[in-house]
């Protein structure tokens, strides 16, 4: 996963969370989401402009553990670019637990549900840090235009 340069970095104990802008199509989301929160949060960043928190990514395999909503909704926007907060997902720092009592979780699921493309139901997982995500204030404009990558995508 290629990431532009860093915007902020934080460390809690052995964790450190880097904050940097990632391309939206090296991002793998694990759970589905729902058409009419995705179509609310485009309207509110198209209306302030910004999108404040970053999305919570695995640094190794670009598996998109917190966020789902932002990226979709940044995605309809034609979205190129989005702040992520990488993270060493086999940290045990960084935990991941179920919101849904018919769904079991594990980092395990989430890696491979990411890998394959075959999305658990939309707010199925909650990760959990020890510390909390920052505000980045990116502008929307700097979202959008991430110049192309070599290969032309």
């Amino acid at each position: 996963m290629r990431a532009t340069p860093l915007i902020r970095s934080l460390t809690s104990g052995d964790l450190s969370v880097d904050v940097s802008l990632v391309p939206v199509s090296t991002l793998r989301p694990h759970e589905m989401t729902i058409p009419a929160r995705r179509r609310r949060l485009g309207r509110e960043i198209l209306e302030d402009g910004v999108l404040r928190v970053p999305v919570l990514v695995d640094r190794q395999t670009g598996a998109l553990l917190d966020g789902h909503h932002r990226l979709a909704a940044l995605r309809s926007l034609g979205a190129r670019a989005v702040p992520a907060a990488l993270v060493n997902y086999s940290s045990p720092e960084v935990e991941v637990r179920p919101r849904r009592l018919d769904v079991p979780v594990s980092k395990g699921l989430v890696r491979v549900t990411a890998a394959s493309g075959r999305l658990l139901p939309p707010k199925t997982t909650r990760h959990v840090l020890p510390i909390d995500l920052p505000e980045v204030d990116v502008p929307l404009r700097d979202l959008l235009s991430l110049p192309r990558e070599r290969d032309g995508t």
